[in-house]
């Protein structure tokens, strides 16, 4: 099958005025659970953050005689599924396109069964993102329009799978579910190397996993939150494998999806339909991701670690919506163990240095010395 794919600049002229719909995938709500390693990972990006969690976690290795574990703990995205929807359906809407968007937490449906009860949230598609070991590393797979009746018990399954993963059953789950011709199956953002276990391995992972795999899926992503030149070789992956790209903007604070999908079905279900049968996908990167990567990525920390007193779940402070798990199983916020002022000096330091991030002035000076690596459209 020939692929149809097409990627589009909103500042070139106004190139989704030829659709009528715009489709959001990959966001995430206040029921993602994420791992509390982004703080080294996202520090790296930043000199004055990395360096001041640099010393903080070398007090800690000299403390306690050992290096600080980021991976016991995680944190929640600060928008609740309702107000995930209404940030990603607004922004559609202002371009005059009809709205469909596809929540897609680690893990679970529970946003997507949530917002449905809502009268704006009825075409909802059940989704998640479904995280696969593999030989030592991880992907991630994007599971949309999962069918209503089943997707309880095909996400106990899959996350069953997670949890006790062996390499015989991927084919067999991936295959249940593109027998389901409602149902698009995403290889999410395939050329991040998420894990740290090295580009060149993980590369050749990812490459061995489509030639496995690939007949079961519909689709590489671009993503909203990784560099252009990361995504142009996604492209070429999908080309190679002969496959679409799509856009999917793994949104997980307040800016909206920076890359969407526009199309003329007029149904989530049409949509997949272009996607999986005819191979055709048209991609629309919005304005915001003009900005430097790095910048977008301090707005999201700040968002992170700022305090919300309108929080849907009443988590007001950032250290309410940090998690850990006790050695018996239990589940304590940040917060409740060590109060507002207090707590492991490595995650403290890095609140106040969001912060300083959160200032416009920081912001727009970033802006002057940041720059892309590849010029964008």
């Amino acid at each position: 099958m020939e692929t149809v794919d097409s990627i589009q600049f909103a500042w070139h002229g106004s190139p989704w005025q030829h659709a009528v719909t715009g489709i959001s995938l990959h966001s995430h709500t206040s029921h993602s659970k994420e791992r509390l390693d982004f703080i080294p990972r996202l520090s790296s990006l930043i000199p004055i953050l990395g360096a001041l969690v640099r010393v903080q976690e070398q007090r800690y290795r000299e403390r306690y005689g050992r290096d600080f574990n980021y991976r016991d703990a995680w944190w929640t995205p600060p928008l609740s599924p309702r107000e995930a929807l209404s940030v990603e359906r607004r922004q559609i809407e202002e371009l005059g396109l009809r709205p469909f968007v596809s929540l897609t937490d680690h893990d679970n449906i529970e946003a997507p069964l949530l917002v449905r009860v809502l009268p704006e949230g009825r075409d909802t598609p059940i989704s998640t993102e479904w995280t696969v070991p593999y030989r030592g590393t991880f992907f991630h797979l994007g599971l949309h329009n999962l069918p209503s009746r089943d997707a309880p018990r095909i996400i106990s399954e899959l996350n069953a799978f997670t949890a006790d993963p062996r390499e015989e059953l991927i084919r067999p789950l991936l295959t249940a579910l593109a027998e389901r011709p409602e149902t698009l199956v995403v290889f999410n953002h395939p050329c991040w190397d998420e894990k740290r276990i090295g580009q060149q391995l993980h590369d050749s992972l990812a490459t061995e996993f489509l030639a496995r795999n690939g007949a079961c899926l519909h689709a590489l992503e671009v993503n909203g939150i990784r560099s252009w030149q990361e995504n142009l070789r996604a492209v070429d992956l999908a080309r190679a494998y002969t496959l679409p790209v799509i856009a999917g903007g793994d949104r997980h604070c307040s800016e909206p999806n920076a890359l969407l999908n526009i199309t003329n079905a007029a149904s989530f279900e049409e949509f997949v339909a272009e996607i999986r049968n005819d191979a055709r996908s048209q991609v629309l990167v919005m304005p915001q991701y003009r900005e430097p990567l790095r910048c977008r990525l301090m707005c999201s920390i700040a968002d992170v670690m700022r305090d919300n007193e309108a929080h849907a779940h009443g988590w007001v402070r950032w250290s309410d919506r940090v998690f850990f798990r006790r050695v018996d199983g239990s589940v304590d916020a940040l917060s409740s163990v060590w109060g507002a002022g207090s707590g492991p000096m490595v995650i403290r330091a890095f609140a106040r240095a969001a912060q300083l991030l959160d200032s416009r002035g920081f912001q727009a000076a970033m802006r002057q010395i940041s720059h892309t690596a590849h010029e964008i459209g």
